[in-house]
């Protein structure tokens, strides 16, 4: 079954589908409220992100104590965001980046 890229107003969502009105329905049925912007066949039924795009290349526990943080702020992304700059000595916009990241993973 092929992999779907949907962008919505509001959310870009991953999903695998037969086609694209299957796709749009799995949007319809998730959020309603959403206006489907843009819709993309991916080209393998994989989806990849890039550590290097997101700024966080070339470290290895990353992952890890982004998701320690969001365990000991119970979920509260800004304050994960916080414990995550004063445990690793990064930036907000880097910290905001790698927490964010590990939000989606379902941490």
């Amino acid at each position: 079954m092929p992999l779907f890229e949907v962008e919505t107003d509001s959310h870009i969502i991953i999903t695998w589908a037969t086609d694209n009105d299957e796709a749009s329905a799995v949007v319809s049925e998730t959020y309603p409220n959403d206006t489907v912007i843009r819709m993309t066949k991916r080209p393998r039924d994989t989806w990849v992100i890039s550590k290097s795009a997101l700024g966080i290349a070339g470290t290895a526990d990353l992952c890890t104590t982004a998701r320690d943080c969001l365990s000991k702020a119970e979920g509260d992304k800004v304050h994960a965001i916080r414990l995550y700059m004063q445990e690793k000595g990064v930036d907000l916009e880097q910290a905001r980046k790698i927490v964010e990241s590990n939000m989606v993973m379902g941490w």
